[in-house]
């Protein structure tokens, strides 16, 4: 669905996307994560065709595309951080607005807009005003405007900041419907455990460049071998120590006790094989695992030290 190459955008001495490369299938749902200033609103903004890119080209279902054809595209449809509202309008009277701005009326703008309303269960609060609106209750009715043209690649913005868990799992549960229709959405966000549940892939971005990107299980798959192995014996004697401290693949052991560290450099059929092994020396052993791998933890190990 889309493919960016070599994508760079600068501010006089200040590079803000740095020889950016990615691909990102139909119906995926992608989440670009890093720190604040890493990139990720001004990547959005590229494809939206809001912001210049200075070099690098961007393929939209296989037709390379220029800022003015993207910024024009009813296939892209872009929410932003913010809501930006016409506080006298009604929730409805604001979905026939941009209906309108879409060229679509009578029976089909009234379609349009009871189906979207209705996928983000906000039928009922059509005749609210939006000015009333809570936070959550307004970044899914933008989202419901952003759905009106039936884009295919929709872009995301930190949809869930500043929202309670209610209001975020609502946000999670439309993103997946959408999902389903094979609509391919990019997310920017910082909830981590977040896009660990609701998205196929993420990118981690730092400095304007793509650190890492990939399916969400292969790359926490990637990281396992890097996440230390704690063992908890009953008690540790010196032939145990001595044959952990000899171990082809076992390195900066740490001893606390009956409790120890290590970085083990082995898969699962390693691990259990270890495990077998110390068993098979007598060793009582009451927990023995890797420590746990998430998303939180990878993306603090890539942008260590950063601010």
């Amino acid at each position: 669905m889309l493919q960016i190459q070599e994508l760079c955008k600068a501010y006089d001495s200040h590079t803000v996307l740095d020889n950016i490369n990615l691909r990102i299938q139909r119906g995926q749902l992608f989440g670009l994560v890093g720190p604040n200033g890493a990139g990720k609103t001004t990547i959005l903004k590229v494809l939206a065709g809001l912001l210049e890119h200075d070099l690098g080209t961007i393929v939209l279902d296989g037709e390379e595309t220029s800022t003015r054809e993207r910024r024009g595209c009813t296939k892209i449809s872009y929410m932003p951080d913010y809501f930006g509202v016409y506080p006298n309008l009604k929730v409805y009277e604001y979905m026939e607005f941009y209906t309108q701005l879409y060229g679509y009326k009578g029976k089909e703008a009234r379609k349009r807009i009871e189906e979207n309303l209705e996928l983000v269960s906000l039928y009922s609060k059509k005749d609210e005003y939006v000015e009333t609106l809570s936070r959550g209750v307004k970044q899914k009715l933008s989202l419901a405007r952003c759905l009106i043209a039936e884009p295919e690649l929709l872009l995301l913005d930190e949809p869930s900041s500043g929202l309670d868990p209610r209001a975020c799992r609502e946000i999670e549960e439309v993103l997946h419907t959408l999902q389903k229709k094979q609509i391919t959405i990019i997310i920017s966000s910082h909830i981590l455990h977040e896009l660990s549940r609701i998205c196929t892939n993420i990118g981690i971005i730092d400095h304007g460049k793509l650190i890492i990107d990939g399916r969400v299980e292969d790359i926490l798959k990637m990281e396992e071998k890097s996440k230390p192995l704690r063992i908890r014996f009953t008690e540790v004697n010196a032939n145990v120590l001595k044959y952990l401290d000899s171990h082809a693949l076992i390195s900066n052991l740490i001893i606390d006790g009956t409790q120890v560290m290590m970085q083990f450099q082995g898969d699962s059929l390693e691990e259990a094989s270890l495990l077998s092994a110390l068993i098979r020396d007598g060793a009582g052993i009451c927990y023995f695992a890797r420590e746990e791998s998430s998303l939180e933890q990878l993306f603090l190990e890539i942008t260590k030290g950063e601010s």
